[in-house]
């Protein structure tokens, strides 16, 4: 079964199976102690693929979205926590890439970025304002030269073990809540006072503790483009491309499981259909349905990149939506066939048809960020643009 989203690189497809066969090693430990999947870390940073984004000008390998998100897919087959920390890395990775090559400060953080392999946290979330990352509460304060910034941050992806963190706030005192800009703050320029433990249902390795930050550095550390540019223009899509690239992966495994488990049972009754197999042609019609989706969101993008007011425009921003909801929502039922095919082998822990984790690990896909919150914004710009429905639009 071809669970692949885009064609890679042959070596780099190798250097992210070697990492995968690390993180699958670990998977089930990483869930059971809910603790940061230190080993797989590690193996990306071996075969050097947290700077693959950067340009090559820059040390990096100027890897495509449909590299990263192939390598996504790869991960989360294997442990969904490393897939997810990899994927948020380079998400917070595309707004360097895409906004920062113009900001002398911003270009030499890139290049340290792929020399010396560094992890890139978000904080985007605050306490008072949920999940609404166009918002915020906090504002950064820039006196001679040097900015300072403390922020409730209810959430910081794994933010004990980043080496910088990238955080949104207003961009001053009277700034009204939208009116944000994003700062690069360095490990040593940042204090963390754990405020939330991250102890959830899945994703459990991600380790997105909440935290007070404080934190000090040189005004050049902040973005030079306001942050909702950053957000129209690169994290939205990069954000619902990405995640769903890992949600695929979760389910496809399950899916590689299911397959495994009919097969099993049809050698043990050769010449008879077991009774999964027409549950698991139904499911990969499902499962094709994810990739197809993921393909053609990517596709949107690489379209529209380069042309600034199509992705500000309401049609980009709808449509990157619906990427998101469509593969959110559908991963919960693929995941729920297989385990339906593989029965009670599926419901148990520690067999190889074992669907336990999969299933807790996805149920986070329609929270981050929320379905509802997400619907609610595509319904108010539909109010007002009127959807292509044409096949090729």
């Amino acid at each position: 079964m071809n669970v692949t989203v885009a064609p890679i690189d042959e070596a780099l497809s190798a250097r992210a199976g070697k990492v995968a066969a690390i993180a699958a090693k670990h998977a089930d430990d990483v869930d059971a102690a809910g603790r940061f999947p230190h080993e797989a870390v590690a193996a990306l940073r071996h075969e050097r693929l947290l700077g693959i984004q950067i340009p090559e000008n820059l040390g990096g390998e100027a890897a495509s979205l449909q590299a990263i998100a192939d390598i996504c897919v790869r991960l989360g087959q294997a442990c969904s926590a490393t897939a997810m920390i990899f994927a948020m890395h380079h998400i917070k990775l595309s707004s360097l890439v895409e906004h920062g090559e113009q900001s002398d400060w911003h270009a030499a953080f890139m290049r340290r970025v792929a020399g010396e392999q560094l992890l890139l946290g978000s904080a985007t979330t605050e306490g008072g304002i949920g999940g609404n990352l166009r918002n915020s509460i906090c504002a950064i304060d820039i006196q001679d030269d040097i900015c300072q910034l403390e922020k409730d941050a209810t959430v910081i992806s794994y933010g004990s073990d980043a080496d910088a963190i990238l955080i949104t706030s207003r961009s001053h005192s009277d700034a009204a809540p939208t009116d944000q800009v994003m700062t690069v703050f360095l490990k040593d320029q940042y204090t963390l006072e754990k405020t939330h433990v991250w102890d959830t249902l899945g994703m459990r390795g991600t380790c997105s503790d909440g935290f007070l930050f404080r934190g000090k550095a040189p005004a050049t550390q902040i973005f030079p483009k306001p942050f909702a540019e950053i957000a129209a223009q690169s994290m939205l899509a990069t954000s619902h491309l990405l995640w769903s690239a890992v949600w695929y992966g979760i389910a496809s495994d399950a899916v590689l499981r299911a397959q495994s488990f009919v097969r099993a049972a049809a050698r043990k009754s050769p010449g008879t259909a077991p009774p999964g197999a027409i549950r698991l042609a139904e499911v990969s019609t499902k499962l094709q349905v994810v990739k197809s989706n993921i393909i053609a969101g990517i596709k949107a993008y690489n379209d529209t990149k380069s042309d600034p007011e199509k992705l500000m425009s309401m049609a980009f921003a709808v449509a990157m939506n619906n990427v998101k909801i469509c593969s959110s929502e559908s991963i919960l039922e693929i995941i729920d066939h297989a385990m339906l095919i593989c029965g009670i082998m599926g419901y148990k822990n520690g067999t190889p048809y074992s669907l336990g984790r999969h299933l807790r690990d996805a149920h986070s896909a329609r929270l981050m960020i929320s379905n509802d919150r997400i619907l609610g914004n595509s319904a108010n710009l539909l109010l007002v643009h009127k959807q292509d429905t044409s096949l090729l639009g």
